[in-house]
């Protein structure tokens, strides 16, 4: 398929695929998939009954880092539209796709990235050789610059003008919404003396990335979406499939297959606020599994503190979120891989 990165065409045409590390493991097999859990046991959290279900969420944070959420105020038809425009998006030749992003600055407002989920500031892909080549393709958006995203092709014209510039729009207040209220009632919950609130989870790093994920009838033996990792941000929230599963969280030492459900969001607590928490919470570790006969398409809204605040924690030298991206794009590029919060952790050297 000429849509997809070329260095992912093997998918479709049964070609030998490049090796895939698993933090430094060989490749997933059919006898770890044999360990998934059988049921979806995901906490649900009723956004519109937060006030009576404060100790069912903080539970959820501690035991799984990791919850649905419903009755969350989206319409269901600005979901299916976003849904319907990305597959759009995606069709789109590999060669479009790729020059719509370039030039004239509009790295800042979006950028197109391929084979890897790990990106600097401006929108270049950190990649360490095709040993870590991750089975995906997607979008990242800054909702606070999407207004200058001008893309270079007419074909992504209308999705520009429409998708762009009102869908995203429209979605990344409600998220902004969301990720805030979530917010300030786990900081209730743990009794935190934050004297900048808004710095510590700040609604103007707000980004929200699109991923597609192409399938492959020998998925067992390819490797992954994305591989095990944790996510750096305060909070993140998914708007998955909800026809495709693939998405898989660590529990207990198992892993658990996420199922879809419609009109459902999925939220994961990130690595600032598990730090923010003193390890009360977790920072879960997750991963994307590509289907055997369909593709997938979810959209993640990532929210970070303010680059330069101080994140103190008596778990965790005190460090800003600026500092740990930098040590993240550091380790990926030396090790393959994300280390993330065992470098920061107070008399522990790494």
């Amino acid at each position: 398929m000429e849509s997809l990165p070329p260095s992912l065409r093997h998918l479709n045409h049964h070609l030998a695929p490049p090796t895939i590390t698993h933090n430094g493991n060989s490749n997933p097999t059919k006898d770890e998939d044999k360990e998934q859990e059988e049921y979806d046991e995901v906490p649900i959290i009723d956004f519109q009954r937060l006030s009576h279900e404060k100790s069912k969420l903080d539970e959820a944070c501690k035991e799984w880092g990791f919850f649905r959420l419903v009755n969350h105020g989206i319409p269901l038809t600005l979901l299916d539209q976003l849904q319907d425009q990305a597959k759009q998006l995606f069709s789109l030749s590999f060669e479009t796709k790729q020059a719509s992003c370039n030039g004239n600055g509009t790295e800042t407002a979006a950028s197109y990235f391929w084979g890897t989920p790990a990106l600097t500031t401006s929108g270049t892909a950190l990649t360490s050789g095709p040993q870590n080549t991750h089975l995906v393709e997607g979008f990242s958006f800054g909702l606070g610059q999407i207004s200058l995203f001008q893309p270079q092709l007419s074909e992504l014209e209308s999705f520009s003008i429409w998708l762009a510039r009102m869908l995203l729009a429209e979605y990344g207040k409600h998220l902004s919404r969301i990720a805030r209220t979530l917010f300030e009632l786990l900081v209730k919950s743990l009794n935190l003396n934050l004297l900048e609130p808004s710095s510590h989870l700040d609604e103007n790093t707000g980004n929200v990335r699109v991923y597609r994920y192409p399938s492959c009838s020998d998925s067992n033996n390819v490797g992954w979406g994305i591989n095990e990792h944790t996510d750096s941000s305060v909070l993140s929230i998914l708007s998955q499939d909800d026809q495709v599963s693939g998405l898989e969280v660590l529990k207990d030492h198992k892993w658990v297959t996420v199922k879809p459900i419609p009109n459902t969001l999925i939220i994961n607590i990130g690595d600032m606020m598990q730090a923010l928490s003193d390890d009360i919470y977790k920072s879960v570790f997750h991963r994307v599994k590509i289907n055997n006969t369909k593709e997938r398409i979810s959209i993640c809204y990532f929210v970070f503190p303010n680059e330069d605040v101080k994140i103190e924690s008596s778990k965790y030298k005190p460090f800003t979120y600026n500092e740990f991206r930098a040590q993240v794009q550091k380790d990926i590029k030396e090790t393959g891989h994300k280390v993330g919060l065992s470098r920061f952790q107070r008399n522990q050297d790494i």
